[in-house]
């Protein structure tokens, strides 16, 4: 006779099974160090304050050691490892009591244990280093900023127009002169675009190396055409300096038969600023001396185009160009020990 299955006692033989394995599990808690969060300033800040970690917007946090459940630790792990999960935080100052202006102590430890983050995820903070925190708090005053725009190598570029060219921005008080500016980058291809119409930018502010925050207006930007930028100027009282190897250098003497057309004034399109570094540099025409010219087997003078020495910053910035063809020089080398004899 088949007997008849309890479905019921089953039932509760499995159920308690499961209690029995979640309480194991809970009994069998775990501790594990993350060495890799950071804590950082909330965007959401008052814009009348700078809340910084002695003037760093984040910083990072030696260690948090954690509390949880073995399945929960080895969850937790495997999600760091992949990359699934990262321990940063946010300092809101206004709910820490941190709005005067003035120095004060982040109790970490204490900020991490109420950390919603944590908590969800099922764990506890048992310690962590360092447990507290310098924060330091500087009322900003509204000031206005004369907007200014510079390219990817921080140089300035010249505008047709900025609507507005100036822009009222929260800046720490101390700041006066030329600290009151607010800031456009310009990329090559938005430099180009703006030439042919109008493009819109957010201007930024740099509180330190590496804090920018944005101003809360765009402007709009036009740059004035290449060629309506450049004059026609000549350089007079032009010098030479020679380049040469490290093989060559002290060894050999050049003496240069075009002299007069060596040194003669250079033609030349550039803006006035342009204009002025290159008139300033020691050199404004060089000549390369190449390890192969002393070998040359020739009678005749060497030959060789001038390399024109204009300024690297404003050569990026296309604000001066050569508009003459490049002077050859010609040009004998001479050994100095022999020269000396």
């Amino acid at each position: 006779m088949r007997k008849k299955v309890n479905y019921g006692k089953l039932i509760a033989v499995i159920f308690l099974t499961v209690l029995i394995w979640i309480w194991a599990d809970l009994r069998l808690d775990e501790e594990f160090s993350v060495t890799s969060a950071t804590i950082s300033v909330a965007k959401s800040t008052n814009p009348n304050l700078w809340v910084s970690f002695d003037d760093e917007s984040s910083v990072s946090i030696e260690q948090i050691v954690l509390k949880g459940s073995a399945s929960r630790v080895a969850d937790i792990r495997r999600k760091l490892n992949a990359g699934l999960l990262v321990f940063d935080f946010f300092l809101e100052p206004g709910q820490e009591s941190m709005t005067a202006a003035g120095e004060h102590v982040l109790n970490l430890l204490n900020f991490l244990k109420a950390n919603d983050k944590i908590s969800e995820l099922g764990l506890t903070v048992q310690s962590c280093k360092p447990e507290t925190l310098n924060v330091r708090v500087v009322e900003l005053v509204k000031r206005t900023l004369d907007v200014q725009c510079l390219d990817e190598d921080q140089n300035p570029v010249k505008t047709a127009t900025i609507e507005p060219r100036q822009v009222e921005m929260f800046v720490p008080a101390g700041w006066e002169g030329e600290l009151l500016k607010a800031t456009v980058s310009l990329a090559r291809g938005e430099i180009d675009q703006a030439r042919t119409s109008v493009i819109k930018k957010t201007p930024q502010i740099e509180l330190v190396a590496g804090q920018v925050r944005n101003v809360p207006q765009t402007v709009k930007i036009t740059v004035s055409p290449k060629e309506d930028q450049l004059r026609a100027e000549v350089i007079k009282n032009v010098t030479v300096g020679f380049i040469f190897s490290d093989n060559l250098q002290g060894k050999y003497g050049v003496e240069v038969t075009n002299l007069g057309e060596v040194m003669g004034a250079v033609a030349i399109r550039a803006t006035p600023e342009a204009k002025r570094a290159y008139e300033n540099m020691r050199y404004q025409v060089l000549l390369e001396i190449d390890d192969s010219d002393k070998d040359a087997d020739t009678a005749e003078p060497l030959r060789k185009e001038l390399i024109y020495n204009f300024p690297a910053q404003f050569v990026r910035t296309d604000e001066i160009i050569l508009k003459q063809s490049p002077v050859m020089a010609r040009f004998k080398l001479t050994p100095l020990a022999l020269a000396q004899e």
